[in-house]
């Protein structure tokens, strides 16, 4: 009994216990498709604030560019996949694809063949996937080579500058995605029908624990303690042997990846790829922000920064005009509270909580238990 009351005590189980209680509030008060809406939303953002963690919380690589591999994975599942359908179907493929006139009649025509094919439709979704973690990789290593040689706020700089360059690559040029006016990207998750949310729901939430599974399982290998020994001393891990330059680049690189494939799921769930959404408020600051509440180097802690920020800005969203309605009489509206809230959120966490909600821990190689026994022959022989 004493366990299960020190393992609900635990502040990661308390925040879990928090969040779920919310969630239960939202969905008897808002109904299932607003829950659902937060979670595919909150998927994607752990996906991609897990990858953020990787680079920056373990490796220590001052990643302010974090939407460039989102950037990354939207273009490819915006400009790949329905170019190779359109193909095979003989319809327009090439730089006339992404033409607003021509896109808007394509995409159709190739969503009727999804419909009544639900096997070739989760082969899309799989090949779109993969195509984004491709093109995220490959980006990854193209910024990793700055990440060599530059440090601190020369990479952070860097890295938000190439964010924005490809933002504004994909508004002014056509071909790629659309430009101004965007384009359709094919939906593999229409063969499901009226049940295309759940779907949406079920394909982000098992990308996020993939992803978790993963980053957690990076964490406790040996590569997870030379990323740590390269955030804490890089000194130190040159002087044990390691390669400074090969375990950023792939940290750079597998981060990207999953940072890609969180933004082919979201062009994928939003049916369109915009390029101009791809903001560096909406795709780094706010990662960098849930990684901050979560606690910098822990995943479990990200997870759960995700949530209760996610949660805390829908809560906003939804009652902002009723609770603070009054201050329409003094000329305020309500629906620029949001910012404002989440902002004084943020603050009130950092203060009570400066190493985030769940503090990233220090592990001993050993398990503590054999550190133990050792400790006590130690002291015997003594």
């Amino acid at each position: 009994m004493k366990k299960i009351f020190k393992f609900l005590l635990r502040r990661d189980v308390l925040i879990a216990i928090l969040v779920v209680i919310a969630f239960l509030f939202i969905l008897l008060s808002s109904g299932f498709s607003l829950v659902s809406s937060i979670l595919i939303d909150a998927s994607i953002f752990t996906i991609i604030t897990l990858s953020l963690n990787l680079e920056t919380g373990l490796t220590g690589v001052p990643q302010f560019g974090r939407v460039i591999a989102i950037i990354a994975g939207a273009f490819a599942v915006g400009a790949i996949p329905g170019r190779i359908m359109a193909l095979f179907m003989h319809l327009p493929a090439g730089a006339e694809y992404a033409n607003d006139a021509v896109n808007y009649k394509v995409v159709p025509v190739i969503n009727k063949l999804l419909e009544s094919n639900p096997a070739l439709s989760i082969l899309v979704l799989i090949i779109s996937l993969v195509i984004a973690a491709i093109f995220g990789a490959i980006m990854g290593w193209i910024t990793s080579r700055p990440a060599i040689r530059l440090k601190e706020a020369y990479l952070g700089i860097s890295l938000l500058a190439i964010g924005d360059f490809l933002m504004w690559v994909g508004h002014n040029w056509e071909p790629l995605v659309g430009g101004t006016t965007a384009v359709f990207v094919p939906d593999p998750l229409r063969a499901f029908g009226v049940n295309r949310m759940v779907m949406a729901l079920i394909m982000t939430v098992v990308l996020a624990i993939i992803s978790y599974i993963i980053v957690e399982k990076l964490n406790r290998s040996p590569f997870g303690r030379t990323l740590r020994m390269h955030r804490d001393s890089d000194l130190a891990m040159s002087v044990y042997g390691k390669d400074k330059v090969k375990v950023r680049t792939r940290s750079l690189v597998i981060g990207a990846a999953l940072a890609a494939v969180a933004g082919g799921a979201y062009v994928i769930y939003t049916g369109t790829c915009t390029a101009i959404s791809f903001t560096r408020l909406n795709w780094t600051f706010w990662p960098w922000a849930y990684m901050m509440l979560g606690g910098i180097g822990s995943n479990t802690g990200v997870v759960l920064g995700v949530l209760a920020l996610a949660i805390a800005r829908s809560m906003i969203v939804i009652y902002r005009g009723s609770v603070f309605g009054f201050l329409m009489n003094w000329g305020i509206d309500p629906i620029w509270l949001e910012y404002t809230l989440l902002g004084a959120v943020i603050i009130i966490i950092i203060l009570f909580l400066p190493q985030g909600l769940v503090p990233e821990k220090t592990e001993t190689i050993l398990p503590s238990e054999r550190v133990k026994r050792i400790y006590e022959k130690t002291i015997k022989k003594k």
